[in-house]
């Protein structure tokens, strides 16, 4: 056998990816999606009042953030990594158009009015931030020497800063700790991480008194005594705790519960729709999404783990994280140990830009878990 022959063999992906021209899919991901996307039509159908107005809207989301995801994973990493300032500089110039030409509401300026939808461009940095700090710290030493940390603050204190502007605190922190989840796996110093926390904590006061709006310093201080005003800022939290409270073991039955039928339950079909579940479902409902989101995560863990490349763990490793956190705050808030912030509930809540960045997120690392072997590939 001639050398040329043993190394078109050696090159072919065998089992490493799928032949060319076929789907890179990761199909343990696609059914625990598939799971969810099921799990969640069925709960807003009861949170949204039977309305299928809701129900019809989150199908075509759904439909076409798979179509999204499955564009987005057939790109090689490597285009990913290259194209990563492009994503992050578009999510840029969107944030600055919503502050000068964005639509309001309750507010709040957050949206730009596309025609047939509204598009949140503040959601897109949740996946934008890390993208580009994965794609600036591959490229360089790992652990991160100061000066990349320094530039890699910057990538994330620029968009955190616009969305604070519109405002929109809650996903201002998410895409803030985005970033950070990036830095934290590239390596970063032990001493680093205590400067941030004391920095964190002596933030605070200026955070309070210069920062926070009046509602938000209300939402913080709800939380801490929600029953001191039942009837006004404590009212959200009260009634979602009612709410999982009154769903017990096995719940109330689909549709069947009364804080979100008869309309006690504010922002039921979004940020609180975890209430619904516990009311109609139970404790068994929520475990049952609670190991749907287990599963899920530590798919994208073992997707990180085994990822070919330094960019492919750390875009892979921060986007499983970020959806730890995604939940760990939703839920969270809608039982009283975080303020309320406008985090939806991954795959659950109704809303097209925060699903639609999900999905994105998801192509992405299916992308990573059908990258082939380099090794292999280069020998």
């Amino acid at each position: 056998m001639q050398n040329s022959d043993f190394v078109r063999r050696m090159q072919s992906p065998g089992g490493d990816r799928k032949k060319s021209g076929s789907m890179h899919i990761d199909f343990p991901l696609l059914v625990l999606l598939c799971a969810l996307c099921v799990f969640g039509l069925m709960v807003l159908y009861s949170a949204g009042g039977q309305d299928l107005f809701y129900i019809k809207r989150q199908a075509t989301f759904m439909v076409v953030g798979f179509f999204v995801m499955f564009a987005v994973a057939q790109f090689e990493v490597r285009y990913w990594e290259k194209w990563a300032f492009v994503f992050y500089g578009l999510g840029l110039f969107l944030l600055v158009a919503v502050l000068l030409f964005g639509v309001g509401a309750k507010g709040a300026q957050r949206w730009l009015d596309i025609g047939f939808t509204r598009l949140q461009p503040a959601e897109f940095m949740k996946v934008g931030v890390p993208l580009m700090l994965a794609a600036y710290l591959s490229k360089r030493f790992i652990p991160p020497t100061l000066k990349h940390i320094s530039w890699g603050m910057v990538m994330i204190l620029l968009p955190a800063a616009l969305i604070m502007r519109q405002p929109d605190l809650g996903t201002a922190l998410l895409v803030f700790v985005s970033g950070f989840l990036t830095l934290f796996l590239a390596g970063l110093g032990v001493r680093y991480l205590v400067f941030t926390f004391l920095t964190s904590i002596a933030a605070i006061p200026i955070m309070w008194n210069f920062v926070l709006r009046d509602y938000q310093k209300q939402r913080i201080l709800t939380l801490l005594t929600p029953e001191q005003d039942k009837l006004g800022s404590g009212w959200n939290i009260v009634q979602s705790k009612t709410a999982i409270g009154s769903g017990g073991l096995n719940g109330k039955g689909w549709t069947e519960g009364t804080q979100s039928q008869l309309n006690f339950l504010p922002e039921s079909h979004t940020d609180f729709i975890i209430a619904v579940l516990a009311e109609e479902f139970g404790l068994i409902g929520i475990l049952t999404l609670l190991a749907l989101y287990a599963l899920l995560i530590a798919r994208c863990s073992f997707i990180a783990l085994n990822a070919q490349s330094q960019f492919g763990r750390l875009l892979a490793g921060s986007l499983g994280l970020l959806f730890f956190i995604y939940v760990f705050v939703n839920m969270g808030m809608v039982s009283g140990i975080l303020p309320v912030v406008g985090a939806p509930l991954p795959m659950i809540s109704y809303g097209g830009t925060a699903l639609l960045t999900l999905f994105i997120g998801f192509g992405l690392l299916m992308a990573i878990s059908t990258e082939p072997n380099r090794m292999r590939k280069n020998f």
